[in-house]
């Protein structure tokens, strides 16, 4: 077998790090050599930074991701018996957070072109229990916030962003992290912003929240030693801290590549038989270039490998399952003949939450949540990092062009539709009418 002609993996933490190596080891060195190590100027000044990044007053860092979204919801004393209402179509710890706080996560379907929740049904799902919103901006393309927060505002529910994805993107010339109450934003390795292992924060503009925040992230102390409430010991270290704020400076540069790359993959890949290239709009339609709407952040750029929807998925004892209705085949296909080629791809997400062996408690089924399930079967994200060459990008692009009109085309893949809505819902027969979301 023939090699490869180059190597591009889905991400390359090595080539950002070779780009900051020699002040990045300085600062980790002075912090090592301070003998200080939890909640120290580092923590403090990117607190101040990051907050002021994403609009707000107030910035409290934690251990990770996971637990900013748990403590959000702790400090809005959200916990059993409520509902908070969130997208199926995510990673789990968006919904983890809200059933680790004994809460019930209330799932509403999402919008097939932004893969973001859909704010126009997310008021048939509210019920006297619903304390919150949870929506989250997928990839790095913010979600509606003007509707969602009118919503909010009309029930007097809070808003909790999970902004994991999408630090540094806009909306309407706003920062998301600052459109709520609350945000939680993780710095993963991966992320756009990524620590040197795991670290989080929660931002917000309100000053009692900010308070109760930095109690419960250090087992509910004010004062050393006296615990005013319960806690847990969620708090961010110096050394990432320190090493984010020497990434800090580069987010917007890196940032700037991402939507360049983003731009020539669709270039590249807008007529491609079977692909579906993805939105920059808040609804859908526009691709390839921001908007005065809304900045993209692309920390995925991900595409969807288009296939036949099921015409019908059954019912009772001969309902399709999971496994077999989230099967792709053209999918499958990309993902081997990309990798053949030295390409890395990676789908998120593959099962829908609703759908996933943890959640199954809640009583959902297949067909409950068309959109989100159709999308799973079709979504692969291809390689994005700020680092990529433009050559890397023609290569990835030829490969997959090359894969789709020789091996996948013939098998009649359907081609991109005009209204994607119209080809996501004909995949099932009509949903009850608790589809939207409604835990009843």
């Amino acid at each position: 077998m023939s090699q490869p002609s180059r190597t591009v993996p889905i991400l390359n933490l090595n080539a950002q790090y070779q780009s900051i190596q020699t002040e990045l080891e300085a600062t980790i060195l002075e912090v090592l050599r301070s003998g200080h190590y939890i909640l120290g100027k580092h923590v403090a000044a990117l607190e101040e930074k990051v907050a002021a990044l994403c609009g707000a007053k107030y910035g409290i860092g934690v251990a990770n991701g996971t637990d900013a979204l748990l403590l959000a919801l702790w400090a809005l004393d959200i916990g059993p018996g409520d509902e908070v209402i969130t997208s199926p179509f995510t990673f789990a710890a968006t919904v983890e957070a809200i059933a680790l706080r004994g809460a019930t996560p209330v799932f509403v379907d999402i919008d097939p072109d932004s893969f973001n929740i859909e704010p126009s049904a997310i008021e048939k799902a509210i019920t006297k229990r619903t304390k919150a919103i949870m929506p989250v901006h997928l990839y790095g393309l913010p979600a509606q916030m003007d509707p969602i927060n009118a919503i909010a505002q009309r029930y007097g529910l809070k808003v909790i962003e999970d902004n994991a994805q999408g630090i540094g993107a806009t909306y309407k010339g706003r920062a998301t992290g600052g459109l709520s109450d609350l945000a939680c934003t993780s710095f993963y390795p991966t992320k756009n912003l990524g620590a040197a292992g795991d670290a989080g924060m929660i931002v917000t503009s309100d000053a009692a929240l900010n308070d109760r925040l930095r109690s419960i992230r250090a087992h509910g102390m004010r004062r050393r030693y006296y615990h005013d409430e319960l806690g847990v010991n969620s708090r961010l270290d110096e050394l990432q801290a320190a090493t984010l704020l020497v990434k800090l400076p580069h987010l917007a540069k890196w940032n700037s590549r991402r939507a360049e790359i983003a731009a020539l993959y669709e270039k590249n890949l807008k007529h491609t038989p079977g692909i579906v290239t993805p939105s920059v709009s808040l609804a859908g339609g526009q691709r390839g270039q921001a908007t005065e709407q809304v900045q993209h952040v692309y920390h995925q750029y991900t595409v969807r490998v288009q296939t036949k929807p099921h015409q019908n998925i059954g019912s009772g004892s001969s309902l399709m399952s999971s496994e077999e209705y989230l099967a792709n085949s053209n999918r499958d296909a990309v993902i081997a003949g990309l990798s053949k080629q030295g390409i890395g791809s990676m789908c998120y997400y593959p099962v829908p939450l609703h759908l996933q062996t943890a959640f199954a408690y809640l009583g959902h089924k297949l067909g409950d949540f068309p959109i989100s399930e159709h999308l799973s079967r079709e979504v692969l994200s291809l390689p994005m990092y700020p680092e990529l060459s433009d050559e890397d990008v023609h290569y990835v692009s030829d490969c997959l062009n090359t894969i789709m009109t020789t091996e996948i085309a013939p098998l009649a893949v359907p081609a991109p539709a005009t209204s994607t809505v119209a080809t996501v819902t004909s995949v099932v027969a009509p949903v009850p009418q608790t589809a939207a979301g409604v835990v009843l």
